[in-house]
């Protein structure tokens, strides 16, 4: 799979949708909502990404219930009035060469926590937050957070539904990519570990019944899903825990959603316990990407502190990915493609209102 011919800045196209480069915008939470609504600062975050090159910009974890968000000042897609906001983004991107991307989430048993720059800690109800939260299980992430409320087989059949809502509010704000959220310790990622999977029904046990959870919203979301527009899974490729998911049941699960409708799987990893023995390091999950886009045969992102234009570059010459999703890195610099492109010396179209700036060879 691996071609020297393909580089950082080839185009690609999955499904009807044609990429500029291999270059994604990660979702990445602002913590910057009242009651779930978008404001000028999530133009101004997207937007600067579009305009700075990049080929697909995500807007963050989107929650598509109230008790779904991860904190108060999430973003949010459960309401009709969540989307005249978004679509102001998704249209600001689309007109400055990106593609708009939006990913669906629900925070399972990490809800109700407080921003970052607030400490990050768990919130009570006299604090902004709210209970019950819910889980696969009653275990609780870590002390001194709420122990969570078992899902009843209505309430997960609810969850499902409340993502296909969410799905048909992405579409009406006019993104083009939904990426469902499986990963870093969130209800997905909980069904799926039998860490936080103790159930003993038809969505717990052996591996079959604790993916049926999300292999259920994606064909859901799939049967609403135009098909000329692709559609994302992020996982935690291993849990970094014995016991835990592997690395082996990502590429099973891989090679299970692809057929039902998935065209790329995100790859990253950690975030189920806080246990977890994380060997971080520069490209520590583009591992993880190159297997599973291997041995499942469907297309991947490499995530996980890429920072530099050639380190990109060679993750997608090398076949490894098919797409380098970064995040911090564009927190840094939201022009990153447009410099990495003259580090790279390949060439970028770069807003008409900036080309007087674009460097000279």
């Amino acid at each position: 799979m691996a071609s020297t011919q393909i580089h950082l800045f080839s185009p690609i196209t999955i499904r009807e949708i044609a990429f500029r480069n291999r270059i994604v915008v990660s979702p990445m939470c602002q913590y910057s909502c009242e009651e779930g609504m978008a404001t000028d600062w999530h133009l101004v975050h997207l937007g600067s990404r579009a305009v700075g090159g990049a080929a697909l910009v995500f807007a963050e974890a989107t929650a598509v219930t109230a008790d779904g968000r991860i904190s108060p000042a999430d973003l949010g897609i459960w309401r009709d009035e969540h989307v005249a906001p978004l679509a102001r983004a998704a249209r600001f991107i689309k007109s400055n060469g990106a593609i708009p991307g939006i990913q669906l989430a629900h925070a399972g048993r990490k809800a109700s926590t407080a921003a970052p720059w607030l400490g990050g800690k768990p919130l009570s109800v006299e604090q902004g937050g709210w209970t019950p939260i819910h889980a696969p299980s009653a275990i609780p992430f870590n002390e001194g957070y709420q122990t969570p409320a078992a899902l009843s087989v209505g309430e997960i059949g609810g969850i499902v539904d409340a993502f296909v809502k969410g799905a048909k509010r992405a579409l009406m704000a006019g993104f083009e990519v939904i990426e469902i959220h499986s990963a870093h310790g969130y209800l997905g990622n909980e069904f799926l570990s039998p860490l936080s999977n103790q159930r003993t029904d038809e969505y717990g046990g052996g591996f079959e019944n604790r993916t049926r959870f999300l292999r259920e919203v994606v064909e859901a979301v799939r049967r609403l899903w135009p098909a000329k527009f692709p559609l994302f899974c992020r996982i935690s490729a291993s849990d970094w825990a014995d016991g835990g998911w592997t690395i082996e049941d990502s590429v099973a699960l891989a090679k299970m959603a692809h057929p039902l409708g998935v065209d790329l799987m995100d790859c990253s990893s950690g975030g189920l316990v806080p246990h977890a023995k994380i060997p971080v390091g520069p490209g520590y999950q583009v591992p993880f990407a190159e297997a599973i886009r291997r041995q499942a045969n469907i297309a991947t992102g490499a995530v996980g502190m890429i920072t530099d234009p050639i380190q990109a570059d060679q993750i997608i010459r090398n076949g490894q990915a098919d797409f380098v999703i970064m995040a911090r890195e564009f927190l840094r610099d939201p022009y990153w493609p447009l410099h990495a492109a003259a580090a790279l010396h390949q060439e970028i179209s770069w807003p008409k209102q900036y080309e007087r700036a674009k460097p000279t060879k």
